[in-house]
């Protein structure tokens, strides 16, 4: 017969995982009827808690734990920072890991920080929500999402609404004339790639642009993803005279490769970047970008995740995004572009 699970008691009694856990822990912050309901629907099922596993979850550690998706990304390079400070005031210090964009890395790093019995876990998830992600929720572990989201895991998060920085953006790029704009997108596993591909597809129809599905070539959020979504998007016989990536690495490689291949940013073909990276405004043209506060997002995921800790249990943020015009999309060239012209 299958063991009864905490999930299964916050199911029957339809509140939270975090709210069953906080009840049979005996936590002060529940309401009498949260009480009422997760009492009866343990008893109904015959729960047992582990006792000495309730024991271990009660010993604080001032730990917390940070999971980002590619430590390379100078946005959760950023990320990890602003988290880091943000922690250090309350009292906290973290425990860094990267998931290099795989979901494999990602359970072996939420593994060890459950052993390491952290007080609490903000994670950039990857993936469907299973292993160990399911595992952080069905420990009644205090979690928090950033920058991401995954279906069907309800737990606080901090994201960006990507609509209107991208809306912005398109409409930018149709104001300076361009018809047809490359789309370098994230991976569609992944909440933000998604988010981001659908605001996309939604700020064309809007400006009234061409919606050619060979204008969007799927990347991986990182750099050499970027690159080769680049040449193949300036091979197609009727290229793209603007270019927008989905996220601050495939940008870095679609400036590579336009370089490599003797493309002018701006004069040839425009480009726009998801994420103001600082020294992307050093470039040479400095590059056009849609920014939001990593600073906020990193300050924010602390705070909802001190809250769960605390028995409460937050409402998720989502920040505000918007364009940063510099020359990287200004200037257009009135030729076509042409590939490969360096020798």
């Amino acid at each position: 017969m299958t063991s009864v699970t905490i999930k299964d008691v916050a199911a029957l009694a339809g509140v939270s995982l975090a709210t069953a856990s906080r009840v049979l822990s005996g936590h002060p912050a529940t309401s009498t009827e949260s009480r009422a309901r997760v009492s009866a629907a343990a008893e109904q099922l015959d729960f047992r808690p582990n006792a000495q596993a309730r024991s271990l979850r009660s010993a604080k550690t001032n730990v917390l734990g940070l999971l980002v998706s590619d430590v390379r990304n100078p946005f959760f390079a950023d990320l990890a920072h602003a988290v880091e400070q943000a922690a250090l005031k309350t009292g906290y210090v973290i425990l860094l890991g990267n998931a290099n964009e795989l979901e494999d890395q990602q359970n072996r790093f939420l593994d060890t920080l459950i052993d390491q019995r952290v007080d609490g876990v903000i994670v950039a998830p990857q993936g469907d929500g299973k292993g160990s992600i399911s595992s952080l929720v069905n420990r009644g572990i205090p979690t928090v999402f950033v920058d991401r989201t995954v279906d069907g895991i309800d737990v606080p998060s901090v994201t960006t609404d990507s609509r209107p920085g991208i809306s912005q953006a398109v409409r930018h790029l149709a104001d300076q004339g361009h018809r047809r704009i490359g789309y370098i997108a994230g991976p569609q596993s992944i909440s933000t790639g998604r988010e981001r591909y659908a605001a996309f597809l939604g700020a064309l129809l809007e400006a009234g642009l061409d919606q050619d599905p060979a204008l969007t070539v799927f990347g991986d959020f990182q750099l050499e993803s970027g690159a080769a979504a680049t040449e193949r998007l300036l091979q197609l016989k009727d290229p793209p005279t603007a270019i927008l990536a989905a996220d601050s690495p495939m940008a870095v490689g679609a400036v590579a490769k336009l370089h490599e291949l003797g493309v002018r940013i701006g004069p040839d073909v425009a480009l726009v970047a998801f994420d103001n990276i600082n020294w992307f405004a050093l470039l040479s043209p400095a590059l056009s970008v849609i920014a939001h506060s990593v600073e906020d997002m990193g300050r924010i995921a602390v705070d909802l995740l001190l809250k769960v800790i605390d028995g409460e249990e937050p409402l998720s943020v989502s920040l505000p995004s918007e364009l940063i015009i510099r020359e990287s999309s200004l200037h257009r060239h009135s030729d076509p572009v042409k590939t490969q012209r360096k020798n």
